[in-house]
């Protein structure tokens, strides 16, 4: 049985102990110590990581009573000294210990179980049995979890029998009928738990709720806690001071200025359409200026589907010949009629493109295709030349 250092206190970062025992299985090197205070991956949260006698800890589980310490190398000494990845674990205490935190408060305010706990790399989320959550309930809600942070209440975790744990109004029963470890926020909550938290809730610095998202019936709240959303504070606002230079403004009125900026590429983007489908009109005229040819077909440099789409729809509209058109920076081809030829657009591209690695489909009367390469976009455009005329 491993003495489990993390129950006694979670702020220890170094000591040393004695191998209990080790080895090797399945290409992977395990450590069992006689005490420990890697924590180990439960409850929804990561384990530690860190170094034995200065090889790296590689993962950390619970096997029964024993912790095992996934290794990169087997250390040579019966004794180890360990040291503890602390920014991690300062960082899952502080996530973990928001969580109980906000689902506290979720529950009073909002009458909303949660019902389950992750923490990643990234964010923390939790999901609650909540069906909707209003803008105005949010906000409430994270400004409440935060005047809990400035109280700074206590947080203590202590071991209880059946009997004692029957005189606690606890948030959850608990998985386990032995070795019962309630985490005590005071005035808060009693809740069992075996994970890593901090001592005061002050130790937290800030909660922040990112988005809320439906998950089969049910939401689940994405949020960070201490150094993490610092972090994301200060990361954002270096993005909006970036874009308050950019727009040569204030942060109050960067909205303002984006919303004119949009109008604005809104107005020169109609401008730019209607100069396009004047300029595809002029093109179109040049097209069907050979009334001899059966087909209408041209292969451009650098014309993008949208505009062989629209051009070839022009076209169209000007002559009852097919009107085949590419592009070679796209490597895409149109193939259109206006109903008065017999061939099915569609139909031709699924028939021949397979022999020029080109892929794609349509109506019969406009079909669209793209291709690997220039080269077999080529191919293609010379063998539908010589097959539809």
């Amino acid at each position: 049985m491993t003495e489990k250092l993390y129950y006694n206190s979670a702020y220890i970062k170094e000591w040393t102990s004695q191998v209990a025992r080790s080895f090797e299985q399945d290409g992977a090197y395990y450590v069992v110590l006689e005490k420990t205070a890697f924590y180990p991956h439960g409850g929804g949260q990561p384990c530690d990581l860190g170094r034995m006698q200065d090889i790296p800890v590689l993962d950390v589980v619970l096997e029964g009573d024993e912790v095992l310490h996934q290794v990169e190398a087997l250390p040579a000494s019966t004794e180890v000294q360990c040291v503890l990845d602390w920014e991690r674990r300062f960082d899952h205490m502080q996530q973990h210990s928001g969580q109980h935190l906000l689902s506290a408060m979720a529950s009073k305010l909002l009458n909303a179980e949660t019902l389950s706990f992750h923490l990643g790399e990234e964010y923390a989320t939790i999901d609650i049995d909540l069906p909707s959550l209003t803008d105005e309930e949010l906000h409430k809600l994270e400004l409440e979890v935060n005047q809990q942070i400035y109280h700074n209440r206590e947080i203590v975790s202590y071991f209880v029998t059946q009997e004692e744990l029957q005189k606690l109004p606890v948030v959850k029963p608990p998985i386990v009928t032995e070795a019962i470890r309630i985490v005590e926020t005071k005035g808060v909550e009693y809740n069992p738990c075996g994970g890593t938290h901090v001592s005061r809730t002050g130790e937290l610095g800030l909660i922040k709720l990112l988005r809320v998202e439906k998950q089969k019936g049910h939401l689940r709240l994405t949020f960070k806690c201490g150094k993490r959303a610092l972090s994301d504070y200060q990361r954002n606002m270096s993005i909006l001071d970036a874009v308050a230079k950019r727009f040569n403004t204030n942060y109050h009125e960067i909205m303002d200025r984006v919303e004119k900026w949009e109008q604005e590429i809104r107005a020169q983007k109609a401008k730019l359409d209607a100069m396009s489908e004047q300029l595809s009109a002029y093109e179109a005229q040049d097209l069907v200026q050979d009334k001899e040819a059966e087909l209408v077909d041209r292969l451009y440099d650098d014309k993008s589907m949208q505009e062989l789409q629209q051009l070839a729809l022009m076209t169209t509209s000007m002559t009852d010949r097919l009107v085949l058109l590419g592009s070679i920076s796209e490597q895409k081809v149109v193939l259109a009629h206006n109903g008065a030829s017999s061939v099915s657009c569609g139909a031709f591209f699924k028939e021949h493109l397979s022999l020029y690695r080109g892929k794609g489909g349509g109506q019969p009367k406009l079909a669209q295709a793209g291709f690997a390469s220039r080269e077999d976009l080529a191919a293609f455009m010379e063998h539908a030349k010589e097959a539809l005329s």
